[in-house]
């Protein structure tokens, strides 16, 4: 894409809470990128989807795995670029995907529990209910200073976090 003048296209996680977006925001920014997109839940196993529909939140040992193929996923998308929607609630959860892909820059989409539940409960055909987006919340660590990534606000439209999030990434490279 020629506004974006980087040696390698961006690699990317869309991070935050169940219901924030990350689906939608994470293929329209790999569309504008004209990179690969990927969702995590598609790695999650199936243990750990039959968890979440009954209701019961992931732990660590659920999460390791499913950390290691995302970051599997990022290894292999070093070069070409790519954009990966996953909740990365803690900072040992995206250091972890740091370690993977040392370029990974998050795009954090943030918002308030009864918008998240409103949105999960209008939401069919998906595992994780609406019931556990307060855990997800109490885990979720915001992006600290050192991190690299921006945060936006869920109620910001696709097309203007893509934008946003675009012109900050050909600012940092231009920094470089």
């Amino acid at each position: 894409m020629s506004e974006i003048r980087i040696g390698r296209r961006p690699l990317v996680v869309v991070m935050g809470v169940s219901g924030s977006g990350k689906t939608t925001v994470g293929q329209a920014l790999a569309d504008r990128l004209e990179v690969e997109h990927a969702d995590a839940d598609d790695f999650h196993s199936m243990s750990s989807v039959a968890k979440m529909a009954s209701g019961q939140p992931l732990d660590d040992t659920d999460r390791a795995p499913w950390l290691a193929a995302i970051g599997a996923w990022l290894t292999n998308h070093e070069e070409r670029g790519g954009v990966v929607g996953c909740s990365a609630l803690r900072r040992r959860y995206r250091d972890l995907l740091r370690s993977s892909a040392p370029r990974v820059v998050f795009l954090h989409l943030s918002g308030d529990l009864v918008m998240l539940t409103e949105r999960l409960g209008d939401r069919s055909g998906h595992f994780m209910p609406a019931s556990l987006v307060a855990s997800q919340l109490e885990t979720l660590e915001p992006l600290e200073l050192d991190e690299p990534g921006e945060v936006f606000n869920m109620t910001t439209s696709v097309d203007e976090i893509v934008a946003e999030f675009t012109s900050a990434l050909r600012l940092s490279e231009d920094r470089s």
